[in-house]
C-alpha cells in the first residue's frame, strides 16, 4: 500500500469518526428539543434546569451539523481526490483547532484569576436569589447537586432578596438540619457547608486526567486530519502539474 493510499484511508476513517460524532450530537440535540422531558430524567439535577432554560439543544444541533459537514467534506475529498473539498475541510478544521488552542491558552493564563472573575459575576447575582426564577433554579440545582452553599459560603446570601423576604433565613442547603427546620445564621455557621466554588474545583481536579485525555484525543484526531488533508492536497497538486 502506497503512502497516498494509506493517507486516503486514514482521512476517510478520521472523517467518518467526525461524521458519526456530529450525527450523534444532532440526534441528541433533536431528542432534547422534541422530547426534553424524557432526556432530562437521565441527567443530574444541575443539568435539569440548565437544559430547561438554555438553548442546549440548538447548540448541540449546530455544532453537530458543522461536524457532519466536516466529515462529508473530508470523506468525499479523499474518495473523489478533490482539492477543493480538501482545502475546505482543512480550512474549517484549522479554524476550529486554532480556536481551541487559543481558548486553552486563555484558560491557562487567566486560571489564577478565575475565582475573582467568577465571584464578580456570582456574588452580585446572589443578591437577587429568590427573585429571579431562572437564576434561583440554577443555583438551587447546583447547591443540591454538589451539597454546597453560595459561592464562598452562606454569608453570600446575607442581605439578599431571599434573606430579607424570608425573615433573615438562608437557603435550606446552607444548613445540615432535618427537613422543615429553619436555616438561621447560627445553624448555617455551625453546619460548615462549603461554597460551590470549592466543590466544583475539587470535582475538576479529581477528573483532570479524564478531561486531559479527552482533550488530547480530540486534538490528536484534528491534527491527524489536518496532516492528511495537507498531504493529499499537496500530492494531488503535484500530480496535476
Amino acid at each position: 500500500m502506497g503512502c497516498f493510499t494509506f493517507a486516503k484511508c486514514v482521512m476517510v476513517v478520521v472523517s467518518l469518526l467526525i461524521f458519526v460524532a456530529g450525527a450523534s450530537m444532532v440526534a441528541i440535540g433533536t431528542w432534547v428539543h422534541i422530547d426534553g422531558g424524557s432526556f432530562i430524567k437521565i441527567l443530574v439535577p444541575f443539568m435539569t434546569n440548565y437544559i430547561r432554560h438554555a438553548n442546549v439543544p440548538v447548540f448541540f444541533i449546530c455544532l453537530g451539523s458543522v461536524m457532519v459537514l466536516l466529515g462529508i467534506l473530508g470523506c468525499c475529498g479523499a474518495k473523489k481526490e478533490s482539492k477543493f473539498l480538501l482545502i475546505m475541510f482543512f480550512s474549517i478544521i484549522m479554524i476550529i483547532f486554532i480556536s481551541e488552542v487559543a481558548a486553552g491558552v486563555i484558560i491557562l493564563v487567566y486560571s489564577r484569576d478565575a475565582k475573582d472573575f467568577l465571584s464578580s459575576w456570582a456574588l452580585p447575582g446572589l443578591m437577587t436569589y429568590g427573585k429571579e426564577e431562572v437564576f434561583t433554579d440554577l443555583w438551587n440545582s447546583t447547591m443540591i447537586s454538589f451539597r454546597c452553599c453560595g459561592f464562598n459560603n452562606y454569608t453570600d446570601f446575607s442581605e439578599s432578596y431571599f434573606y430579607e423576604q424570608n425573615g433573615l433565613l438562608y437557603p435550606p442547603t446552607c444548613c445540615r438540619t432535618p427537613a422543615g427546620y429553619p436555616c438561621v445564621e447560627e445553624t448555617a455557621l455551625f453546619s460548615h457547608v462549603v461554597g460551590c466554588y470549592k466543590k466544583i474545583v475539587s470535582l475538576v481536579q479529581r477528573n483532570i486526567i479524564l478531561v486531559s485525555a479527552i482533550a488530547i484525543g480530540i486534538a490528536g484526531i484534528e491534527m491527524a486530519a489536518i496532516a492528511m488533508a495537507i498531504y493529499l492536497y499537496c500530492y494531488l497538486d503535484d500530480k496535476a502539474t
